[in-house]
């Protein structure tokens, strides 16, 4: 078989063992035949609220074992057909089998991630933030890049990006911000991006043309719906009001109108000066804050799990998931996956997707992979 069909099949079996794997096969179609016989029990029908997530489970259940099944029927039949006209010298029906397979593979690939996103989050909107590190406007511009291309990449998906929190560099960039995407599954895509991003320019700063390494860190938290409890004791909190900076008019820069909350227990800040007033700001802040304590406790969870904790660190050498090389080459490089990509304008232009289903199948797989970072 040519070799390019080759290639789609083995992603297509890659995709197909991952899905599997993340199912747990056997025990998906166990469980699958429970919801079916507990459906046609009357007595669930009793309780609508109970009847609603037997329902909801049922469906994703079925969902992904018949897309699972579905790729693999596919995949069955169209390489047979290929042998065949291989084997009979029909050039023309070889080149539409291997045409299928690349488009099977293209499919493969986002039932694999859309069957990733079943964290109980995931499905939910997203905040995320940016700090710069240490380096004053070096690491403030790097920050202010790293917001425009999590910016485009929610973009590019349809979603809609609220500002909610923004702390301008002296120079240029910032100092932090926390931005607001809504869409569909946007923690579940973005929550791999947590951690330190590095960078290495030719600073534009510098009249002597040096190169110079920036860090920024980011830290992604979904935002908390009414499924989800998250308790908070009043008492537990210091809540300071500050004259809001940047844009946003006379009034919003006369007036303590911005909020800062920190949670004592877990030292845990944020803050919010987006609204006029004081009010929204506030209950922006414990929005804020409850998504936090949340990722929080997900994060303990997977610790438990011996699951790599990437989120908070340190801001700078040895902390970070991926490093962004514009001088002397052109190289972006995962530190956690391996991923690569020569084209950082891309990248910083918001194509994080081939990044972010790497980190994702990683963390059902487990896998650690021995990638040495860039110079």
């Amino acid at each position: 078989m040519r070799a390019e069909a080759q290639a789609h099949i083995d992603t297509i079996n890659d995709a197909l063992a991952l899905l599997r794997r993340f199912l747990d096969w056997d025990r998906a179609l166990r469980r699958l035949d429970e919801l079916n016989a507990r459906v046609e029990d009357q007595a669930l029908w009793s309780d609508p609220k109970l009847a609603q997530e037997v329902m909801r489970e049922r469906r994703r259940l079925e969902e992904a074992i018949n897309a699972t099944r579905a790729i693999q029927s596919e995949l069955s039949d169209t390489a047979e057909l290929i042998e065949m006209a291989e084997a009979e010298g029909d050039e023309e029906m070889a080149a539409d089998g291997t045409r299928s397979l690349g488009e099977l593979a293209t499919r493969a690939e986002h039932d694999k991630i859309q069957a990733l996103l079943a964290g109980e989050a995931d499905g939910n909107d997203t905040y995320i933030e940016v700090n710069s590190g240490a380096g004053g406007t070096e690491s403030q511009d790097w920050a202010g890049m790293l917001q425009r291309m999590y910016t485009r990449w929610a973009e590019r998906h349809g979603m809609k990006v609220e500002l909610v929190d923004q702390h301008s560099g002296e120079q240029a960039g910032i100092k932090s911000a926390t931005l607001l995407l809504k869409g569909e599954n946007a923690y579940g895509y973005a929550k791999t991006e947590s951690g330190v991003h590095r960078l290495v320019r030719i600073s534009p700063y510098d009249s002597a043309a040096r190169r110079h390494t920036s860090f920024a860190s980011v830290w992604v938290y979904p935002v908390i719906d009414e499924n989800i409890d998250i308790e908070i004791n009043e008492s537990e909190l210091r809540i300071d009001t500050y004259r809001a900076s940047g844009a946003g008019g006379q009034h919003i820069n006369t007036t303590d109108s911005a909020v800062r909350i920190t949670h004592l227990p877990t030292g845990i800040v944020v803050q919010c000066q987006n609204q006029r007033s004081q009010h929204k700001n506030k209950a922006e802040a414990y929005n804020q804050l409850r998504a936090k304590l949340y990722e929080r406790e997900l994060q303990i969870r997977e610790a438990a799990a011996n699951a790599e904790n990437a989120s908070k660190t340190d801001i700078g050498w040895g902390h970070q998931i991926r490093s962004y090389v514009l001088q002397p080459y052109q190289l972006v490089k995962d530190l956690r996956t391996g991923v690569t990509s020569t084209s950082p304008s891309d990248v910083l232009d918001g194509d994080l997707d081939p990044f972010m289903a790497a980190a994702l199948s990683q963390r059902v797989t487990g896998e650690t992979v021995e990638v040495e970072d860039v110079e």
